[in-house]
């Protein structure tokens, strides 16, 4: 039996995800040692398992089953990709393409479904197209190097892995642009919580939460998949109800003592990778930075001079200050980050939390990344809180916050 000969494609930051996608289908402008035209095959993606939770929101079509029997839409991100796996294995198809099937996965997951994929390699042609390079599967024979809409280099695995070189995180020449205006300093916890518990549905999230975030403090809050972070960090940000009647005190106010929403996220600096699909207006990356003043997705208020300044400052540190008239859409991901960080920063906000804020982007963008994170926890005061499941190369909190789940719900514990 002839051996199936697996690809992958690694993309840089400036790739154009789509248009591979589309060369890997149907051929076209590259050169490939396999073709699908024929084949019954799935897509492993986010588009794809974004596709089957509208069709739950929408039409109450539930087509894929989760292991707890919850929708996907409620479901862990584990959850969500093991989900969809199982339903395209179980369709027994002649190949499946895998687009950064391991993303925002947790250690024993990713082992999961790296076992499951390592046995169907055997019957079935993979093609993974990824942009971390400890995501490459080992069984992969061949590896693609994609730069924008063109092919830069075919390597086998041991020489792609022996030249693929990261570049160093010291690439922001100068400090971080100090504030027009400061807060005035906390001398309380920015966020106090002491024995917090949450359910939902009768089922146990939280067990007993006591976490202080204090001035200044760079934290990381790990966690596996379904460990409840997303909804611990619902409870600092104010967004939950389920803070309510709880010994929970954020800014100095105790939750559901007058304070709105608004107010706290005022000094809340927010940041997650969807955050990006806001922003489909053709703002300049100079207006885009402005906004940060204004909270407002767009620029409808005439900024002053030194608002002007400030924020052209901040696009000199991150590099992109001869692209300041440049529409953000038009920019690549991890360049789109830096830029909506620099939106989050120019009021220098008592709290910055970042959720899983390097998720999708290549080795040499996220080492750019936790550079700058780095950066402004050693040159501001402000708090950080890094929302993370596993340990990003190069970055450096000071303390852990990690949740572990049991059967009551998931306890915190500090790391160091």
């Amino acid at each position: 039996m002839k051996k199936i000969q697996h690809t992958a494609f690694y993309l840089a930051h400036n790739s154009d995800k789509d248009w591979l996608l589309k060369q890997i289908m149907y051929g076209g402008e590259l050169d490939f040692p396999f073709s699908l035209s024929g084949l019954a095959g799935e897509i492993f993606s986010n588009k794809t398992l974004q596709y089957f939770i509208d069709e739950e929101m929408r039409h109450d079509h539930f087509e894929i089953a989760t292991g707890r029997n919850n929708s996907l839409a409620t479901s862990s991100s584990g959850e969500q990709r093991k989900a969809l796996l199982s339903y395209i294995i179980a369709k027994k198809p002649a190949y499946i393409i895998i687009d950064n099937v391991f993303e925002s996965l947790d250690k024993e997951t990713r082992q999961s479904i790296f076992t499951q994929l390592n046995e169907l390699s055997a019957s079935t042609l993979f093609v993974q197209v990824f942009n971390r390079k400890s995501e490459l599967l080992p069984f992969v024979d061949i590896i693609y190097s994609i730069e924008g809409t063109a092919m830069v280099q075919r390597q086998d695995q041991v020489s792609f892995l022996a030249q693929l070189n990261i570049k160093g995180s010291d690439n922001f020449v100068g400090t971080i642009p100090p504030p027009l205006n400061h807060y005035e300093p906390q001398t309380v916890p920015l966020v106090s919580m002491k024995n917090v518990s949450v359910q939902f549905d009768g089922r146990p999230i939280l067990q007993n939460i006591s976490w202080e975030i204090n001035a200044g403090e760079f934290w990381q809050l790990a966690g596996p998949n379904g460990s409840g972070k997303s909804t611990l960090l619902s409870l600092v940000t104010g967004n939950s109800p389920k803070g309510y009647g709880q010994d929970l005190v954020i800014f100095g106010h105790r939750k559901g003592s007058g304070e709105t929403v608004w107010e706290l996220k005022k000094k809340i600096g927010y940041f997650t990778p969807s955050m990006t699909l806001q922003f489909e207006r053709q703002d300049s990356i100079e207006q885009m930075v402005i906004s940060g003043f204004f909270d407002s997705v767009g620029l409808y208020i005439k900024p002053s001079d030194s608002q002007v300044q400030l924020a052209r400052d901040w696009l000199s540190l991150i590099g992109m200050y001869q692209d300041k008239n440049r529409p953000f859409r038009m920019f690549p991901a991890g360049h789109q980050r830096m830029i909506l960080i620099a939106r989050a920063m120019i009021k220098h906000p008592p709290l910055l939390i970042l959720d899983e804020p390097t998720s999708g982007l290549d080795d040499d963008m996220a080492t750019l990344f936790t550079g700058l994170i780095n950066k402004i926890a050693l040159e501001t005061n402000t708090s950080i809180l890094y929302v993370s499941h596993k340990e990003e190369t190069g970055l450096l909190p000071r303390q852990i916050f990690e949740l572990f789940p049991t059967d009551n719900g998931s306890i915190g514990k500090i790391q160091k």
